[in-house]
Order: C-alpha cells, then sequence, then structure tokens
C-alpha cells in the first residue's frame, strides 16, 4: 500500500498513467506557502527512484530543443508547438515514479502515443499567443527599439538618447511580462490536466490559470527556492543541472498532484 500523501484511490482501468481515479479537484486548491519547498523536495524523492532514467531523458530533450533551434523556421516552430507533449511524457514518468517506485525513459515519448492532438493544440495556442504579444509590443515600442536590439542602430548617439532607449527597453520588458506571465499560468499545468483527465485545451489552460492564480505565494517561494538551486547547480562547470533539470521537470507533476487532489 503506498504511503504517498498525494496517493488517491484509483479504479482497475486501461492504462492508470493517463486516467487517475480519487479526489481530483479540477478548479485546483489553495496550499500552504511551504508548498513550494514541497513541491521539490518531492520531485528530488522521484528523482532519486531511477536518477540515470532522469539524467538520460533531460539530456535528450536538451537536445532536441538544441537541434530544433538550428533549423531555421520549422525548428523553433516545432519544438514550440511540441513542448507539451514532452511535458506529458516528464508528468507520465514522474507518475511511474510516485506509484511503482522506477520510470521507464521511453514514457518521454509518452504524449505522441496519448492525448497527441490536445497537447500540440496547447503548444499552438501559447505560440500563437507569444505571437500577439510581439506584435503588441513591437506596436508600442516601435522600429527603433527592435534596431537597438538587433545592434542596428547609429553608434554617435547622445548619452540622453542611450538613456531613453534603456528606458524603452525596460518598459518592453515589463508589457511582455505582463502579457506573457498569465500565459504561463495557464500552460504550467495543462499537458498534464489534458493528459490524465482528458480535457480539451483551452479547458485545462483555464484550470491551469486559476490552480496558479489561487497559489501566488507558493510559487514565489518554489521561484526562490528554484533560484538558488540554479546558482548552486551552476557553480560546478554546470554539472548540478543533470539533477536540477529533471528535479524541475518532475515538480511540475508534484505541484499538480498537491493543487489539484485533496489529501
Amino acid at each position: 500500500m503506498s504511503t504517498n500523501p498525494y496517493a488517491a484511490p484509483k479504479a482497475q482501468v486501461a492504462d492508470e498513467r493517463t486516467v487517475i481515479q480519487g479526489n481530483f479537484a479540477a478548479a485546483g486548491r489553495s496550499v500552504s506557502a511551504g508548498g513550494g519547498w514541497n513541491w521539490v523536495a518531492s520531485a528530488f524523492a522521484l528523482f532519486r527512484t531511477a536518477p540515470g532514467v532522469w539524467i538520460g531523458m533531460a539530456l535528450v530533450w536538451f537536445v532536441i530543443i538544441m537541434v530544433g533551434g538550428m533549423i531555421p523556421f520549422v525548428g523553433p516552430l516545432a519544438t514550440s508547438a511540441l513542448w507539451p507533449v514532452f511535458v506529458a511524457g516528464f508528468a507520465a514518468a514522474s507518475r511511474s515514479c510516485e506509484t511503482s517506485g522506477t520510470c521507464e525513459f521511453s514514457e518521454l515519448f509518452a504524449g505522441f502515443k496519448e492525448r497527441f492532438g490536445p497537447l500540440v493544440g496547447i503548444g499552438l495556442i501559447s505560440l500563437g499567443i507569444s505571437v500577439v504579444v510581439f506584435v503588441a509590443v513591437f506596436a508600442v515600442m516601435g522600429v527603433g527599439f527592435f534596431a537597438l536590439l538587433s545592434g542596428n542602430m547609429d553608434a554617435d548617439i547622445s548619452a540622453e538618447q542611450g538613456m531613453a532607449m534603456g528606458m524603452s527597453i525596460l518598459l518592453a520588458v515589463l508589457i511582455a511580462f505582463a502579457l506573457l506571465l498569465p500565459l504561463a499560468m495557464a500552460t504550467w499545468f495543462a499537458p498534464l490536466l489534458v493528459m490524465f483527465h482528458g480535457m480539451a485545451p483551452l479547458e485545462a489552460m483555464k484550470a491551469s490559470f486559476f490552480g496558479c492564480l489561487k497559489n501566488v505565494l507558493s510559487f514565489l517561494v518554489y521561484s526562490v527556492v528554484l533560484f538558488l538551486a540554479a546558482i548552486a547547480a551552476t557553480i560546478p562547470l554546470g554539472l548540478g543541472w543533470l539533477v536540477l533539470g529533471p528535479v524541475m521537470a518532475a515538480s511540475i507533476y508534484t505541484a499538480y498532484r498537491d493543487i489539484y487532489f485533496t489529501e
């Protein structure tokens, strides 16, 4: 019998990875601020059940992103559409580690076999909104701002002009952050809600948004913990990311289990 506090009763189904029975709350629930730390700690516990598999999955995903970035237009478009599929794969591996104490490398690609269309739908919706945000920032800041970013501005500019351009960059960053933060909230748990509960993309994004909104303090703690962990992981020639990367991937699952399931 499992002693995991997040474990919920499950009926016998064809594939327990994709259909979770139990005290699921689609609207999510508020957890304590300390939940942010617990998500990371629980994710590290999952990583420890099969560290070699987790590192292998993280490295493959990193290579896919790097290769995709080197293919003009098609590569970035493909990775933008497929990232929810791989997030679902990491979640499937996390669930296996939670329920059976181990996972398989092939689970990284579970999203290609199950709910592939809706998962890609999340990626495409996210990509479309990101493009709209980019266009909005372009419209507000104008052509000169992007010329500055590309390094095509005249070198003979005054200090006042340079300061004004610096303020323009800051304003653009703040605008983009304000517009993209709700998108990040809407997509954070969406792949898991699609994968495990069969939600439609927009339904899952709505549930993800409100789940995040109810736990702002927990996510603040979570962000601080990961920021400090990132500094520590970078010090030993970046080798710490072989652990932190998989832990970050698994922490999406542990946060989902905490927020969307009652004890």
